[in-house]
Order: C-alpha cells, then sequence, then structure tokens
C-alpha cells in the first residue's frame, strides 16, 4: 500500500480583491509526505492618521496632480465625502467630513476603470485576445508606464515601486521565512511569473517593437503582478479582475468584520446603462480620519502577506495547507480514484487547518481512503461502492487508523524541524518592539505556522490515545447484525 501526503501552500484566494491566479507547487518531500506552500496570511491593524495630521506628510505633487485629473474629469470635487491622503500606509483615503455609516464615499464612472475591456480597445488590444485576463491587463500597465505619452500618467505615477508582500523581498529578507509554506508560495509565484513573462517577451513583446519599443523585462511583469493582486477588485457584477482607480487607495481595517456595504457596481444615466463603481464604508468615520474596509474574512496571514504585505496578530489568522494525495503507484489507485471523484474530490486534497478549529469534516475521510490497504481494501470493491464514504466517515481498523496517526505525526515534526527559530524565539522578537515590518511580517508567519502544527500534532496524539476505544468498522458490523452485546460481548447463537 502507497501513500502521499503533502503540506501545501495552496492559495484559495490569491488576492483581497483579485482570484485571477492560482498557482501551486510543490514542496520538499517528507518521507511519506510532500509539501506545498499554503497561502494564509494576516492583516495588520491600521491607525487611522490624515493629510491634516502632524504626523502625516504633505500630499506629493503626483498626488496632487492625481487628484486634479479626477476633478478636471468631474469623477470627484472638493466637496467630495473623502480625498487621498499620505497615512502610515503610504496612501489612503482621508475623509474631508464626517461619513456615516454605509454613506457613499466615491463613484467611479466605468471609462476610469482598467480591466480587460480596457485592454482590448488600447492599441495592443489586438494583441492581447488570447492572453489570460491578468497578463493582458499586467502588460496594458507596464505599457502605460514606460510610455511618455499614457493617458492614465496620472494615474500610474501614484502607483508604488513595490509593496512588502513577499514577492518583493530579497534573498536575505527571503530567508527568514525558511522552512514556511510561504516561502514555496513566494518562489512559486515568482517562478510562474518568469515562466509567463517569457512567453509573453517571444510571442508578443519582441514581434511588436512599435508598439514596446522600450525594453520590457520580467521585473516589470512581476511589478504588474503586484499591483495586481493588491490593487484589484473581484467579486464584482460582470467584473472578475478590475482596477477603478482612486478607489484602490481603500486601506485595510482589522476590527471591521463586515465585508458587507463596502463596494458594488449599478447603473447610472439614461436606464441605468452606465456603468459606476460606488464604494461605501461600513462605519462611520470622523472628518481627517481614515475610510477603511475589511478586505477578506476569509484570507490566512499568508494570503495577506503575498498579496498586500502586512499580518494581524490575530490567531484566527493562522492557518497551514495539509495537501493529500492518492499516489498513482497504489495498486488500488483507480479504486480509490473513484471513490474521491464521486464524493466531490480527486487525486489531490487540500485541507485549510486553522489554529483552535477542528479538523475539516472530509479530511479523516479523506485520510483513511488514502491509507486504505490490507484486509481493510474489501470496502473498496463496488458492491460498496455507493456506501463506503460513510463507512469512512468512522474509524475503519485499528491498523488504518494507527498509520494514519503515524504519518501525520511524523510529517508534522519534520516541517516543524526545518524552522530556523522557536516559537519562542519569534515571539520574544516580535515582543522587543520596533522591528522592521518585514521582519515582523517574517516572525509572525513562523509562528503561526509551527503553531497549527504542533495543533494538528496534538489532535492526532490523541487520537493515538484513543486507539483501542474507538469502534471499528468489523464491531460496528457485528453489532447491526445483533451479534455484540451492549457491553461488546459477542453473541452465539445455538440451534433449536
Amino acid at each position: 500500500m502507497a501513500t502521499l501526503f503533502f503540506f501545501s501552500l495552496y492559495p484559495s484566494s490569491f488576492s483581497s480583491s483579485s482570484t485571477f491566479l492560482s498557482p501551486s507547487t510543490s514542496l520538499t518531500h517528507f518521507s511519506s509526505f510532500k509539501t506545498k506552500p499554503t497561502l494564509h496570511f494576516k492583516r495588520h491593524s491600521i491607525s487611522a492618521k490624515s493629510l491634516l495630521s502632524s504626523e502625516s506628510g504633505p500630499p506629493s505633487p503626483s498626488l496632487q496632480a492625481f487628484w486634479q485629473w479626477l476633478c478636471d474629469e468631474k469623477v470627484v470635487s472638493d466637496k467630495s465625502p473623502a480625498k487621498p491622503g499620505v497615512v502610515p500606509e503610504g496612501l489612503g483615503l482621508v475623509a474631508q467630513r464626517d461619513i456615516g455609516r454605509n454613506e457613499v464615499v466615491l463613484e467611479v464612472p466605468k471609462k476610469f476603470w482598467i480591466n480587460p475591456d480596457t485592454v482590448s480597445a488600447s492599441e495592443i488590444g489586438n494583441l492581447c485576445g488570447g492572453l489570460k485576463p491578468w497578463i493582458s491587463v499586467a502588460l496594458f500597465l507596464i505599457r502605460e508606464k514606460l510610455r511618455n505619452d499614457s493617458p492614465w500618467r496620472f494615474y500610474i505615477d501614484i502607483l508604488p515601486e513595490c509593496t512588502d508582500s513577499t514577492i518583493y523581498w530579497s534573498e536575505e529578507e527571503l530567508s527568514e521565512i525558511q522552512g514556511t509554506q510561504l516561502l514555496s508560495t513566494t518562489v512559486g509565484v515568482k517562478e510562474y511569473v518568469k515562466s509567463e513573462f517569457l512567453k509573453l517577451e517571444e510571442e508578443i513583446i519582441l514581434p511588436n517593437k512599435q508598439l514596446f519599443p522600450f525594453p520590457v523585462t520580467s521585473d516589470d511583469l512581476l511589478w504588474a503582478f503586484g499591483m495586481l493582486r493588491s490593487r484589484a477588485f473581484s467579486r464584482l457584477r460582470g467584473q472578475n479582475l478590475v482596477l477603478i482607480p482612486l478607489a484602490d487607495l481603500i486601506n485595510h481595517s482589522p476590527s471591521i468584520t463586515t465585508e458587507e456595504y463596502a463596494y458594488e457596481i449599478k447603473g447610472a444615466g439614461l436606464f441605468s446603462r452606465d456603468l459606476l463603481f460606488s464604494l461605501r464604508t461600513p462605519i462611520s468615520v470622523k472628518a481627517g480620519e481614515q475610510v477603511l474596509i475589511q478586505y477578506d474574512l476569509n484570507k490566512s496571514n499568508a494570503e495577506l502577506a503575498l498579496d498586500y504585505g502586512f499580518v494581524e496578530s490575530t490567531s484566527d489568522r493562522n492557518t497551514y495547507t495539509l495537501t493529500l494525495e492518492i499516489s498513482e503507484s497504489d495498486t488500488l489507485f483507480e479504486d480509490k480514484l473513484d471513490i474521491a471523484e464521486t464524493n466531490g474530490m480527486g487525486a489531490n486534497a487540500y485541507f485549510d487547518i486553522m489554529l483552535g478549529r477542528p479538523l475539516p469534516s472530509s479530511m479523516l475521510p479523506y485520510l483513511r481512503l488514502v491509507a486504505l490497504g490490507g484486509t481493510d481494501a474489501f470496502l473498496l470493491e463496488s458492491i460498496f461502492r455507493n456506501s463506503v464514504w460513510s463507512h469512512l466517515e468512522l474509524p475503519i481498523s485499528r491498523a488504518n487508523e494507527a498509520l494514519i496517526c503515524q504519518v501525520i505525526r511524523t510529517a508534522c515534526k519534520s516541517a516543524l524541524s526545518s524552522y530556523h527559530t522557536t516559537i519562542e524565539e519569534d515571539e520574544k522578537l516580535m515582543e522587543g518592539g520596533n522591528l522592521d515590518l518585514r521582519l515582523k511580517i517574517a516572525a509572525e508567519i513562523r509562528a503561526g505556522e509551527k503553531k497549527v502544527l504542533q495543533h494538528i500534532d496534538r489532535i492526532f496524539e490523541e487520537r493515538e490515545r484513543e486507539l483501542d476505544e474507538f469502534e471499528y468498522y468489523q464491531e460496528r458490523r457485528l453489532r447491526d447484525l445483533g451479534l455484540v452485546g451492549e457491553q461488546g460481548e459477542i453473541i452465539f447463537w445455538e440451534p433449536k
């Protein structure tokens, strides 16, 4: 019997507002475990400060020019509820007056959006028809950034050269997340972007020098990728990937626990044929404070760090993704795969384990299926096909349950040994204060992952101690047939 288990870095959603990419990257083998990095990050808290605060810097010429451009285009006015400002995070939206809960903060017409439709209508539209949507928008951003006469110049000029996302970290900074799923994900993402650039360069950029008279590098695509991950909105009616200038300055607050009322697309103009992006504040805001929203309640710390470059210190953002695989070398592979697919799964399954939370409900049945063999293999016969999953929801045999516990616990210990610090060392670093933001992110990620691994190990350690107390398939079957008494004794029937 062959079994493979993976710890994995597998993003469930790659950006607070954008889900345009979901790469997965295999990690090092841990005996019978494999690992992929899993994208789970926490958000950090934001203290609201404004342009008017003595701790905030004055608006830069590029920010002033951006605001004037929006005013000239009638997108905003001096009476608008909020205005771009310099805040601790960089740029943000600052209330110009008191704003009530659910009040509209700004509305941006569709002609000021950047999405695949914008690309299609541009000079490079004919070249981008066969590209992935995010790549076409990224290429558009790059071209607008590098050309001197871009109509989007005022917007492009306020975009940062990088964020604190781990995709922009140096090798030395990345060494601080050694052993984490986040490192594997980050490396995988960078390799993915580089491979996409090589195809883009060969098929689009080099053959069209008249449209790309300037050098374009893989770093440019990584920059655009990071901008889309951190700024693009998704989950909008008819819009899966869209940049909304001005609205994308909105920052996140961990204290906001609802995603409702934040933003929507609605009709405007005659017969509501024109579209507007409408942004509301989910809470009341005082003049001079930042307008903030909740980016995504379901993102982990790793996802937040990868997408935005920050983490939160709350334990419910700590997640580790366990990837399980039915090995193709397993002689029972076809039967196991058929059962998995019948129950909405496949040869690979990904389970996000959260600190302090129970295991996902389908994880133990899948584990038992993967480990099934020997005298338990009869459950794979076709006669059991419609009922086997209900059997897998309960312990099958002592040997099967013991194998699961042994493999998971061994993998947890192996994964824990790959970190270069202890939880105590990480926590001491964070308690010291004045820690560089990227070092703080690294320490939070390391500590969070290790805590979840310990949590998983404790769950299966407890199961090991209970192996003799479980009721297994054979005992349940005998009980159903009336051959086992209330105390577990076997009942013998004698002929009359």
